[in-house]
């Protein structure tokens, strides 16, 4: 049964405590040596896990082990859950041709993550190929979460009430780690409710996403059970009438909706012609090529205690990785491809507007009135980011992928000549409307170009608003069945000290290799490595805070660490990813990292020092600073 990560990291906790109690290792240690001097034969070259094994059993280390062991039953007799396993996949024939990986092979492999009323799980990953072994269950506890109902065991009638599908997305790690986002199916659960036997086994087709999502890429083997099994399954009638009436429900509000925003449309164009050309927004296409309001793309997110600031918000989000969707065939189109959040935080990297509509649902979650914007940026480039207002009045743009703050000034234009106009130092143009949860403006004032812009977004003549009961009626939780639901973030699976310490070794490696081929000596200094960890402490906190600090006491350790006649050379560089080659190659593209790599002179000594910033969702972000001294010579 697959466990969430913060489940599997409190396990191997557990067991460590529990082996360090009975002080396991040292009796380990113990049976080993005395096997290898009395048991193991001249003619054997080394003790199999085997032989130690059988050693282990016969003086009953194992029996104590097991019987110092209280397994407790993970699931409470008081709850209902769902539980759902995965037997295996097949007729993924985009590797058909996959050679079946050698044992300690590095191969490319499949992922499922799922999501199901506030609970994340994730699979063990499985080697790619035509039938990927995939051979995993998830215990997904079905509750109510009305007011008072939380706590009691829901029966038959009550859990047909629960809508909620289980979000399946299904990704591939290449043999360099990069993440692709492969398919995306919400699975409707409740057949089981009806089934004679409390067990249903289904077929999942699933279909690819973006360009792609007519396309099937493989079908899954599920099997679904109810536990505690029910006492009387409901009738097949009663489950296929609940569909139907929540499916005409959906049908209905979509379409009234649908009304409404052709009408509000046409008043939008009737007051000004030129407003055919400005990018207001009103429905985006997500992974699946499912037209949605986008609306539903934001909401309230709360981090817990993953995320303590709202700028420490922003900072996450633009450590997560930029792609845009990709397009089939050449030229500058751009393939439109909204994400649902939890595909988005599956494969850790999206395009602006999945980093926009995060960034706006947890700085609502921070209490703020925040709003995504579309419009432009330099070049007519559409570009999506955020901005929030005030309670004094002040705009504030936030730029997603880069977690830079903008105050907006606007220019006004009845101001005489001689007046000093405020010099923009964002990178927006123009905009066309603003949107979150709950509200969406487009922008009909006479120019839709930014730095003009006032944005009163109470002033009609301004801001032309959306009705909130037609938004409300398709975009609030639980309004229509196909609103994907939105994933709690957890926490990074990733020891920042451990992939600190990797990467500056892999770094080290490659340095050395690269002089190498130069005919070049390295010589490293694991002091000045060392006196390098302030300013890449103080880099982080900069780009999080945009405050600067620390920089005196970090140069004044520098100016001690270097002798007279001798010259340092720093060069720091910022990543979002761990794989070192690719960061080398990277520092190498600079000509002043290029120029200290290659450094000749006397007394040349290197160092390299690596900090990895952890952030929720196993986003990181790397800093490494490559330096060296040395002294000159003319």
């Amino acid at each position: 049964m697959a466990l969430s990560p913060e489940k599997a990291s409190e396990l191997k906790h557990i067991i460590r405590q529990q082996l360090s109690k009975m002080d396991v290792h040292s009796r380990i240690r113990e049976v080993l040596s005395e096997t290898i001097r009395e048991e193991l034969e001249p003619q054997h070259k080394q003790l199999s896990e085997e032989d130690l094994m059988k050693a282990l059993m016969r003086r009953g280390i194992i029996d104590d082990v097991i019987k110092e062991l209280n397994f407790v039953p993970n699931i409470n007799p008081t709850r209902r859950y769902l539980y759902l396993q995965v037997l295996g996949g097949k007729a993924f024939l985009e590797h058909l041709q996959e050679p079946e990986a050698l044992p300690g092979q590095i191969c490319s492999t499949f992922t499922l993550c799922l999501y199901f009323r506030n609970q994340r799980f994730r699979s063990k990953p499985v080697p790619c190929a035509c039938e990927p072994d995939f051979s995993d269950g998830f215990l997904l506890e079905v509750y109510k979460d009305t007011l008072g109902d939380g706590s009691k065991m829901v029966d038959a009638t009550t859990m047909l009430s629960i809508c909620d599908p289980v979000h399946i997305v299904l990704i591939k790690t290449d043999t360099s780690g990069e993440i692709t986002l492969v398919a995306s199916y919400f699975l409707e659960w409740r057949s089981v409710l009806s089934a004679e036997n409390r067990i249903t086994n289904v077929a999942v087709e699933l279909l690819g996403v973006g360009t792609e999502s007519k396309v099937s890429v493989g079908v899954l083997n599920i099997k679904l059970e109810m536990y505690p099994k029910l006492n009387k399954p409901l009738s097949q009638d009663i489950v296929n009438t609940q569909f139907t009436l929540e499916h005409q429900k959906t049908a209905e509000k979509e379409r009234l909706f649908l009304v409404y925003a052709k009408q509000w449309w046409r008043e939008y164009l009737q007051i000004r012609t030129s407003h055919n050309t400005r990018l207001v927004k009103i429905f985006a296409q997500d992974e699946n090529g499912i037209n949605r309001p986008v609306c539903s793309y934001v909401r309230p997110l709360r981090a817990g205690r993953l995320l303590d600031t709202p700028r420490q918000a922003a900072r996450f989000v633009s450590v997560l990785g930029y792609e845009r969707a990709p397009v089939i065939g050449g030229g500058n189109s751009k393939q439109e491809q909204w994400c649902t959040l939890l595909a988005f935080l599956c494969r850790n990297k999206g395009d602006c507007e999945d980093h926009a509509n995060l960034l706006c649902s947890l700085l609502l979650g921070f209490g703020l009135d925040a709003f995504v914007c579309v419009g432009t940026k330099a070049k007519g480039v559409p570009h999506t980011w955020v901005m929030t207002c005030g309670i004094d009045g002040i705009i504030t743009f936030w730029e997603s992928l880069t977690g830079h703050r903008y105050i907006h000034n606007p220019v006004k234009l009845d101001d005489p000549p001689v007046v000093e106009q405020p010099k923009p130092l964002y990178p927006y143009r123009t905009i066309g409307c603003v949107f979150n949860h709950q509200k969406f403006f487009a922008n009909c004032q006479p120019s839709d170009a930014v730095e003009v812009c006032v944005f009163d977004l109470h002033d009609e003549s301004r801001w032309k608003p959306m009705s909130g009961e037609a938004i409300k009626s398709v975009c609030s939780p639980g309004a229509t069945t196909v609103l994907p639901p939105f994933p709690p973030l957890c926490a990074s699976t990733i020891d920042a000290a451990a992939a600190s310490n990797d990467l500056e070794l892999q770094l080290r490696i490659l340095v050395m290799e690269h002089r190498k081929d130069l005919g070049l000596a390295t010589v490293w200094d694991d002091q000045l490595s060392y006196l390098l960890s302030p300013a890449l402490a103080a880099y982080e906190l900069e780009r999080t805070t945009n405050i600067s600090s620390g920089n005196e006491e970090f140069q004044d350790a520098i100016r001690r660490a270097v002798p007279d006649g001798h010259t340092f050379k720093g060069f720091p560089i910022h990543f979002v990813y761990k794989n070192a080659r690719r960061a080398f190659a990277a520092c190498l593209r600079s000509p002043f990292c290029e120029e200290i790599v290659c450094c000749r002179g006397d007394q040349v000594r290197f160092a390299v020092r690596v900090r990895v910033f952890t952030y929720p969702e196993s986003a990181c972000a790397v800093w490494i600073m490559i330096a060296c001294k040395y002294r000159c010579v003319l």
